[in-house]
């Protein structure tokens, strides 16, 4: 991985993908006790930064491989990244995800023209059924986080984060990043190091699923002991990739942990004070700004809302702490 893999995807993604802001509240600094600065992935196509690095991946195959269609394993947000970049390249996909994914994450990967097999993410491995049918039927699998394409079109939101900030004249600041296997978190990194060595990623996670946190800590790899049982699913994954994590101990401050509760009222505040629709495992960054300002140094902290694909029960139950 390199920050010429992450020009190369910005330059396929031109077009294609959308540019989303840096945006701000008053409101929001006030809360935190700095500027905060609002990278909202939240408005990409699907509904998440995970759009980049599908498309990424399938305009980097050859015509003749990516004609015999792709398969992928998501709890939602690279299911409908790579179902919609499948359907733009007029190719098809299978799209293996777990049986409690949210309601709108499968009827929305289905919408989009996925064949989508589900599976118990607390009985069966996905791993082995992606390879099991990719072997079948002659698929090329596009893994979530631990694949280098992948890696390099979600590079490209450090590229747009390094030159906003640049024209915002913010020269250091912690850009604190939702994480799951490190795909999003790892690329920033590596395009802040390139275009804007004064910001630094950070990554962000709910507690009792905070194994990068807990990686970055020790300087290995480690396991959560759970894969399920929390409201922030679109980031729970079983441990840091071997590609993400040597690039995240490498460049990446130390991560932050922020409970269920504190990603619900960083969506509210999010939909509150900038009309953002975010959901709990794309608002862990902003959660961490908000309830670990002592953790984080600076006047300016720079936040990625990930995704806004959330089911109206939750997003219903994060408003309803409002009142």
């Amino acid at each position: 991985m390199n920050i010429d893999m992450i020009r190369a995807a910005a330059a396929r993604l031109n077009g294609h993908a959308r540019r989303t802001p840096l945006l701000n509240s008053p409101f929001i600094d006030d809360i935190a006790g700095r500027r905060v600065w609002i990278k909202p992935e939240c408005l990409q196509h699907t509904g998440s930064f995970k759009y980049r690095g599908a498309w990424s991946a399938l305009s980097a195959l050859d015509a003749d491989t990516r004609a015999k269609g792709v398969i992928a394993f998501s709890s939602g947000n690279h299911a409908q990244g790579v179902a919609l970049a499948a359907a733009q390249h007029d190719v098809p996909s299978v799209i293996i995800m777990p049986a409690d994914a949210p309601a709108l994450k499968l009827a929305n990967t289905r919408a989009l023209g996925a064949e989508v097999i589900t599976y118990d993410r607390a009985t069966e491995d996905r791993d082995a059924i992606g390879d099991r049918l990719a072997a079948e039927r002659g698929l090329t699998l596009i893994k979530p986080f631990d694949e280098p394409q992948v890696i390099a079109g979600q590079g490209t939101v450090g590229l747009e984060i390094a030159a906003d900030a640049k024209a915002q004249g913010i020269k250091t600041a912690d850009v604190l990043v939702c994480c799951g296997g490190g795909g999003l978190t790892s690329g920033i990194a590596l395009a802040l190091e390139a275009d804007a060595p004064g910001l630094r990623a950070r990554p962000a996670e709910p507690e009792g699923f905070d194994d990068v946190k807990r990686s970055l800590a020790v300087g290995t790899i480690q396991r959560n002991d759970r894969t399920s049982g929390n409201i922030c699913d679109a980031i729970i994954t079983p441990a840091p990739g071997q590609l993400t994590f040597p690039i995240m101990h490498r460049l990446c401050g130390p991560g932050l942990a922020v409970s269920e509760d504190e990603a619900l009222q960083a969506v509210a505040q999010a939909f509150l004070r900038l009309k953002l629709v975010a959901e709990p495992g794309g608002a862990v960054a902003l959660a961490a700004a908000l309830s670990r300002k002592d953790e984080i140094e600076g006047d300016d902290v720079i936040v990625v809302i990930s995704g806004g694909n959330v089911d109206a029960p939750i997003f219903a139950r994060a408003l309803a702490g409002l009142v």
